[in-house]
């Protein structure tokens, strides 16, 4: 195992291990466990090796960097001693993302500047974006905790953009927990959507920040959800670390923790799949160390009925903070198309945090 990677190492790992989870799962998004088996066998799509197509993130990872790129704006003024709106700011970054999806901004909504990520051509491309995302930010209006946009939307869409509030240093937890639903009410709405966004903060927090183990920060994780107003949030991460430890199958999984396609559900699936495929655990065999464990654990979070990209992008997020970008499949970095925007998106917010 690696030894205490750096802050910069955990940040590079987080974003390009989402990006990765994302990449593999997203080929596979569309299909059941049945057809996905028939397509590449009993173990199902285990590695970018088995692909035809190229190796290509989603939305999930679009609207991450994006994430990344609002608050790294927001510090970028404090930095210059100017306070700023952390929640406005990454209100603008999702609508410039929201422009690059071929849609336009409502003419209620403030005109956002360009920003270098705006120009990268990878992040343009339309890869099946979120309703709920689409529609929020439709709206023009800056959706709060108390007046969220889509009231009742659920959806992954929020979580899936959250773990960079887990990587921002020199902030308590509750401030990384406090972003996180901020800006998960800018497109939805319904609890388990805002807590459940607040979890993913709170899990890489306790990894980047305080140096937790994983099953410690993983137990942070599932403290908060009980804390929540969200008793089903609370109930299927108990679900999952319970299913982990008993070395639960794929199908078990998809039964007790659904398909990914609620916030609550797909962060549940990346904790099932982090824990049960550490060494000596779940059905896919023992992981040995960094790079194994992590490649065993995207195949349990994408080998299922359900929203495959979220939960090994999610599953991906867990393992790159807690590695480093050492701990991840250099095989399969080489072939991600737009690692080197995933990793200049690294590179800014490390560089941005470590001056003011």
């Amino acid at each position: 195992m690696l030894t205490n990677p750096s802050f910069s190492d955990r940040v590079h790992g987080c974003l390009l291990g989402g990006a990765l989870g994302d990449a593999l799962g997203f080929a596979v998004e569309n299909l059941d466990l049945e057809a996905i088996r028939a397509a590449y066998g009993p173990a199902g799509l285990t590695s970018p090796t088995q692909l035809q197509e190229v190796f290509r993130f989603s939305d999930d990872t679009q609207l991450s960097l994006y994430t990344v790129d609002g608050l790294v704006d927001a510090i970028q003024w404090a930095n210059d001693g100017v306070a700023a709106d952390e929640t406005a700011c990454l209100w603008l970054a999702y609508l410039r993302w929201l422009a690059t999806q071929g849609e336009t901004p409502p003419s209620s909504a403030p005109v956002a500047p360009p920003r270098w990520i705006d120009a990268q051509e990878v992040l343009q491309h339309r890869r099946r974006p979120g309703t709920a995302c689409l529609s929020g930010l439709r709206s023009g209006e800056m959706g709060t905790q108390s007046r969220p946009v889509n009231p009742e939307a659920k959806g992954s869409g929020t979580v899936m953009r959250s773990a960079p509030f887990g990587l921002v240093p020199h902030i308590p937890v509750e401030v990384a927990d406090r972003l996180a639903m901020n800006a998960a009410a800018l497109t939805h709405g319904h609890p388990a959507a805002l807590h459940g966004a607040a979890v993913m903060a709170v899990l890489i927090h306790g990894i980047v920040r305080d140096e937790m183990s994983l099953r410690e920060a993983v137990s942070a994780a599932v403290a908060r959800a009980h804390s929540s107003s969200v008793p089903e949030l609370a109930q299927l991460l108990e679900t999952a670390v319970q299913l982990a430890d008993d070395g639960g199958s794929p199908e078990q999984m998809s039964a007790a923790l659904g398909g990914g396609w609620t916030a609550d559900e797909a962060v549940a699936i990346a904790i099932y799949a982090v824990l049960a495929s550490e060494a000596g655990a779940g059905p896919a065999g023992s992981a040995t160390g960094p790079e194994q464990h992590f490649r065993t654990a995207i195949a349990l979070a994408i080998n299922h009925d359900g929203d495959s990209d979220t939960t090994g992008s999610l599953t991906g997020n867990i393992l790159g903070a807690l590695y480093g970008r050492d701990g991840l499949p250099a095989s399969w970095s080489a072939v991600l198309e737009g690692a080197d925007v995933v990793g200049t998106m690294a590179s800014l917010l490390v560089d941005t945090t470590s001056t003011g």
